[in-house]
């Protein structure tokens, strides 16, 4: 037991009682000489005496020995001691030896590395008349004491039973011996005790350590196997017998997955033969038929949460209502007539609560328009596939129809198949059986025969009927195909009569009648177009758009230039001409800063592809007093553009 003090200079002093054995005292006056020449007085911090009855003269309690780590049964090893606290270490006395304390100023004894379970220790310095005796007597104390190998150079080793009372041993390391009485210089040591290496030690310290690591692998093989989930049940081999409890388990929903993992285990262990093939496809056809019901539990699933989303729906209109009264009364009580009458903090109770409420209203609000939201975003893509779906009913029915057929074509292939593997295998076992043929399996193998060949006509039909619709689809979707050109080309002429439209519109000088006229043969056009969609890419249409923007030209040149009618050489040698003459002239008179030869030609174009680009600016620079070209820009943004001057040819001519 280690006993803190306090010395005079208010340090702290650990204490450890000495003498293991209560035996008396043999030379209390040599003990007191001894604590006196080191300056250990055992005294508390203000220099009084710790105990009130400490005999100062045997150092010690009278009648109550000193308890100390060397105690036999004092099975621990003593904490660690802090290395910036002095240890007083205190006189020990045995029954043929007195063990004197070393000084406590000097620093502690040097020991070697402690070796890996270390019970062996050297003690050196023992006195020369030492002898087995005397070295038991003192170490027996620290524990049991199993071997001990005495030199004759003073020193000896001593091995333990336990590491711990190694540490004991330690402990005495720096002591000073001395035989009995005696002053002689051979009765006289100074202990030096150090760990020691030892074979024993060690092997004894490795089937240790291996001991443990064997424990705590089989403690972590146990977790593991209680961590680890429990394996499934293993699968039945293939056999008739468990084929058909295997098959009727496939028709019943409770017990359909067990029954589909045991078949999906046999087709991958590879339990499909010929002889087996029909079995497991009676089997794969019966897992197929799940998925119909797979499908109607999900729209069931879906048509619930369709309710619950209606029930929200209208329990969250209901609590909005509630909420509007509620916001209501609060509006009403806000009113100067009934708002006067309460008081101060009843009026801040109630602009709290309306506050409240309104936000809450607001956000019941917004989660309602935000459902509504939805629902109408939904509706509205559902109309737009509806729209699509119309367009392609026809072409899917025809694909279903052909996709039906496809499948029917598969199973009675499946099935002919099956029917010849059982006519080989028939066949197979008469082969082996070696004997005559009874009545009863020819007329099977006849029945077998003509049903093959039923089948195989019914297939025949099959496979033309299949040919036939696909020919069918491919004949309408070339039909589409032509009802779309169709169409796009009588947008296209629409387009041309509207931008004709527009162009004389925007001309100002353009006459009433000539426009009626264009008018009237755009809609007789656009209504000849719309009757007969065909005729609309014939060359009896062209010809009469472009009679009716010949005539609609020469109605303007009638009217507005009358001097080049009357001239002999005009330039102008076609209707042709003319109508790119009065197009391009509109064209560059709502360009008042001109535009190049490739901006008219790509507007020119869009009415007609055949227009090309050198006639259009041969044209053009053969009417020098209607169009005039003008180079603009500077250095590399230099350009060409041609500008309308008809105005100024007319003065000019």
């Amino acid at each position: 037991m280690f006993l803190v003090q306090y010395t005079a200079d208010n340090s702290r002093a650990l204490n450890v009682d000495s003498t293991a054995m209560a035996l008396p005292m043999s030379d209390p006056t040599a003990w007191a000489t001894a604590m006196n020449n080191l300056g250990m007085a055992p005294l508390g911090i203000a220099g009084q005496p710790i105990l009130p009855d400490f005999d100062p003269a045997l150092g010690m309690m009278t009648g109550i020995p000193p308890i100390t780590p060397m105690m036999p049964g004092l099975g621990i090893v003593p904490p660690p001691i802090p290395p910036d606290m002095p240890v007083v270490k205190e006189i020990i006395h045995c029954k043929s030896c007195t063990l004197f304390p070393p000084n406590p100023n000097l620093p502690p004894p040097a020991t070697r590395e402690r070796p890996p379970g270390c019970k062996t220790v050297f003690v050196g310095g023992l006195p020369e008349n030492g002898t087995e005796q005397i070295i038991v007597e003192v170490f027996e104390q620290c524990g049991e004491i199993i071997a001990i190998r005495k030199s004759k150079k003073n020193f000896c080793h001593i091995r333990f039973a336990e590491e711990y009372m190694v540490d004991k041993a330690l402990y005495l390391s720096g002591y000073r011996i001395r035989l009995g009485s005696s002053t002689d210089k051979k009765d006289t040591g100074r202990l030096h005790v150090d760990f020691a290496q030892a074979r024993d030690d060690l092997y004894e310290w490795e089937c240790k350590q291996r001991m443990l690591a064997r424990e705590e692998r089989h403690r972590r093989r146990m977790e593991e196997e209680r961590l680890r989930p429990p394996s499934p049940p293993p699968v039945v081999h293939y056999s008739d017998h468990e084929c058909s409890i295997v098959a009727e388990k496939l028709k019943d929903d409770s017990k359909f997955s067990e029954a589909v993992q045991t078949l999906l285990t046999w087709i991958e262990r590879g339990e499909v033969n010929r002889r087996s093939a029909n079995n497991f496809y009676s089997m794969i056809q019966s897992a197929n038929s799940h998925v119909r019901r797979l499908v109607n539990e999900k729209a069931a699933h879906e048509k619930d949460m369709e309710e619950a989303k209606e029930k929200f729906k209208q329990a969250l209109s209901g609590i909005l209502i509630q909420f509007e009264q509620i916001v209501a009364v609060y509006h009403s009580a806000s009113k100067q007539k009934a708002w006067d009458h309460f008081t101060k903090a009843q009026r801040k109770n109630i602009s709290v609560w309306c506050k409240q409420a309104e936000e809450i209203r607001n956000i019941h609000n917004d989660e309602l328009m935000g459902i509504r939201r939805e629902e109408e975003m939904e509706m509205s893509d559902d109309e737009i596939e509806e729209t699509t779906e119309a367009k392609e009913t026809e072409e899917s029915a025809l694909v279903s129809q052909a996709e039906a057929l496809k499948e029917e074509n598969d199973s009675l292939r499946w099935q002919l198949d099956a029917y010849r593997n059982e006519v080989e295998l028939l066949k197979q076992e008469q082969g082996k059986a070696q004997r005559e043929d009874d009545p009863n399996k020819e007329q099977q193998l006849k029945l077998l025969q003509q049903a093959l060949q039923g089948m195989q006509q019914h297939l025949l039909k099959v496979q033309e009927e299949y040919k036939r619709k696909e020919a069918e689809l491919e004949k309408i979707k070339d039909d589409k195909l032509q009802v779309e050109k169709m169409l796009e080309n009588l947008k296209e002429k629409r387009q041309l009569l509207g931008s004709f439209e527009d162009i004389y519109k925007e001309n100002g000088r353009n006459s009433v009648p000539a426009e009626g006229l264009w008018k009237e043969r755009s809609d007789e056009a656009s209504e000849s177009a719309m009757i007969c969609p065909t005729r609309s890419t014939s060359p009896a249409f062209s010809f009469t758009t472009e009679n009716c923007a010949s005539r609609l030209c020469a109605a303007n040149q009638e009217n507005d230039y009358p001097l080049e009618k009357t001239m002999n050489g005009s330039p102008i040698k076609s209707e042709r001409e003319a109508l790119l003459v009065g197009i391009i002239s509109t064209f560059l008179h709502v360009h008042p800063f001109g535009a190049s030869i490739e901006y008219i030609c790509s507007y020119l174009h869009r009415l007609d592809n055949k227009i090309c680009t050198s006639d259009v600016e041969c044209l053009m620079s053969r009417l020098q007093h209607t169009f005039k070209q003008e180079m603009t820009g500077v250095g590399a943004s230099l350009e060409k553009r041609w500008k309308f001057c008809g105005f100024e040819g007319l003065k000019l001519t």
